[in-house]
C-alpha cells in the first residue's frame, strides 16, 4: 500500500501580499486615466507591509491552511488597516474613490488572482525533491554518491543487491533484494534510486581503449527505452546523472501548473453556475427520504492519501464512511428515487468539484476507489498503482471510453486501469476538455451507470 509523506503547511502570505498588490496597482492604474499615479500607492503599500508584519507575529498562515480562510482573513486585514490609515492620514490618500472601489472590487478580482498564485506557489513547492523518504538500491561507490548528492531527500536505507563492497556501513543496510517486498508493504517509502554498478561489456572496453589508442572521442548511448520504455527523463543531481523512470507530461512543472489553474477555475465557474440545481437537488432530497444531504465518504487519492468525497446522498442506507465494503448493484434497494435520477446522469458527484477546489481532487484523471477496493485492485492489476501518482478525478477518459461501473471481471479492471494510465501518459490540456465535453454531450458514457 502506498502511504504519502507528510506534507509541510505552505505559507501563503507572500500570495496574499502579491493578490492585493497586484489587484491595487490595476485599479490605479485604471482609475487614473491609465497612468500609474505614485500619489496612491503608498497607502496599499503600507497596508501591506503591516499585513505581512501582523501576519508572521500572529502565525496566520500556521493556524489558517484553508485558500478562502486565508483569502478572506488577508481580505479583512487590509481593508481595516487601509480604512485606519484613510481616517487617520487623509493627506496620503488623494482620492478617496480609489480605495472604496478597491475595497469592493477586490473579492472579485484578487479571489481568482490568489487561488492562481497559490496553485503556482503550492505545485512548485510540492515538485521539489527537498523530504522525500528514499530507499537506494546499491552498498557501494555509487550509493556513497547518493547520499551525498540526493542532499535534501531522507535516507531510510540502503538494500544489498549483489556481491560488492559495503561503504555505506553496516547499520544502514535494511535487508537484500528478497526483503524489498516487505519493506515497501510496512514502510512509507517515496521513491527508490537505483545505485547499481554498470559492468562494461569487454566489447565496449576493447573500442574504448581502440579509441583512445588513435585520439578518438567516444561516446556512449545507454538502451535506456529497452529497460525502462518510451518514458523516461534524464536529470543531474551535482555530478551524478539519474534516469527518471516512467517521467510523464504532468511531472512537467508547467503542464502541472496548467492542469492546477484550470481545475481551480473550472471549478469555481462550475459551484456558482450549478448553485441553483444544488439547491434544487438538496430540497429533493430531503423530500425524498429521511437522513443528510450530502454523503461523504473516504477514497484514496493522490500517493495513496485518504480524503472525503463531497457527493449528494442518493441511497436511504449508506456503507459506512469509512472502511465500507458494500458495492451498488443494478437495482439495489437502498437506491432513492432522485438517487436513481441523480446516478444516471452522475448528478450526485456534482459537489465534487469542491474536492477540486480544495485541491484533493482534478476535473479530469483517474477515479478514486475505497481503501479495500483500492488493496485488492494492487493485488489483481499490474501496474494498477500508478494511478496514484497524480490527483484523482470527477470523469476520466476510463469513464468515457465505458469502463464506468463495477470492476467485478478481470476485463472490467484491466481495462479500467489501462484507460487510466494511458491518459496520465499522454495528457494534454485538449485531452481534458476533450474528456469534459464527452462526458457532458456522450450518451454512451452513462449507459453503465446505476
Amino acid at each position: 500500500m502506498i502511504n504519502s509523506r507528510p506534507k509541510n503547511p505552505v505559507k501563503l502570505v507572500g500570495v496574499d501580499s502579491f493578490t492585493i498588490l497586484l489587484v491595487a496597482f490595476i485599479f490605479i492604474y485604471l482609475l487614473n486615466n491609465k497612468e500609474l499615479s505614485y500619489d496612491y500607492i503608498d497607502i496599499y503599500l503600507i497596508s501591506i507591509s503591516l499585513f505581512i508584519l501582523i501576519s508572521y507575529k500572529t502565525k496566520i498562515p500556521k493556524i489558517i491552511y484553508l485558500k478562502l480562510d486565508k483569502f478572506i482573513v488577508t481580505y479583512i486585514i487590509i481593508v481595516c488597516v487601509t480604512s485606519v490609515f484613510a481616517y487617520f492620514f487623509p493627506e496620503i490618500l488623494q482620492n478617496s474613490s480609489s480605495i472604496v472601489v478597491f475595497v469592493l472590487a477586490l473579492p472579485i478580482l484578487g479571489f481568482f488572482l490568489y487561488f492562481a498564485a497559490a496553485s503556482i506557489i503550492e505545485q512548485h513547492i510540492s515538485d521539489k525533491e527537498v523530504g522525500k523518504k528514499t530507499l537506494v538500491a546499491g552498498i557501494g561507490n555509487l550509493a556513497v554518491s547518493v547520499e551525498k548528492e540526493f542532499k535534501g531527500n531522507t535516507i531510510k536505507g540502503f538494500i544489498k543487491c549483489h556481491n560488492e563492497e559495503c561503504l555505506v556501513g553496516e547499520e544502514k543496510i535494511i535487508g537484500d533484494i528478497k526483503s524489498i517486498d516487505d519493506y515497501l508493504k510496512d514502510n512509507a517509502i517515496d521513491e527508490i534510486v537505483i545505485a547499481l554498478p554498470l559492468k562494461a561489456s569487454k566489447k565496449i572496453r576493447n573500442i574504448m581503449l581502440a579509441a583512445d589508442h588513435y585520439g578518438v572521442r567516444v561516446k556512449y548511448v545507454p538502451d535506456y527505452e529497452s529497460l525502462f520504455g518510451k518514458h523516461y527523463k534524464t536529470v543531474r543531481y551535482g555530478h551524478i546523472e539519474a534516469v527518471n523512470v516512467r517521467q510523464l507530461p504532468l511531472d512537467e512543472s508547467y503542464s502541472s501548473i496548467i492542469k492546477n489553474c484550470f481545475d481551480r477555475v473550472f471549478s469555481i465557474v462550475a459551484l456558482l453556475l450549478l448553485m441553483p440545481i444544488f439547491i434544487i437537488l438538496a430540497v429533493l432530497i430531503k423530500l425524498d427520504s429521511s437522513g443528510p444531504v450530502f454523503y461523504c465518504p473516504v477514497r484514496i487519492g493522490k500517493a495513496g492519501k485518504p480524503f472525503k468525497v463531497y457527493k449528494f446522498r442518493s441511497m436511504r442506507e449508506n456503507d459506512i464512511p469509512t472502511g465500507g465494503l458494500l458495492s451498488t448493484t443494478k437495482d439495489d434497494k437502498r437506491i432513492t428515487r432522485i438517487g436513481r435520477i441523480m446516478r444516471k446522469y452522475s448528478l450526485d458527484e456534482l459537489p465534487q468539484f469542491l474536492n477540486v477546489l480544495l485541491g484533493q481532487m482534478s476535473v479530469v484523471g483517474p477515479r478514486p476507489h475505497r481503501r479495500f477496493l483500492n488493496q485488492q485492485l494492487q493485488e489483481s492489476v499490474d501496474k494498477y498503482m500508478i494511478r496514484h501518482y497524480f490527483k484523482p478525478g470527477i470523469t476520466g477518459w476510463a469513464q468515457v471510453n465505458g469502463w464506468r461501473g463495477p470492476t467485478e471481471t478481470e476485463e472490467q479492471k484491466t481495462q479500467r486501469t489501462l484507460h487510466d494510465i494511458w491518459y496520465m501518459e499522454n495528457w494534454s490540456l485538449l485531452l481534458d476538455l476533450k474528456i469534459i465535453f464527452l462526458t457532458i454531450f456522450d450518451t454512451k458514457v452513462h449507459k453503465s451507470a446505476f
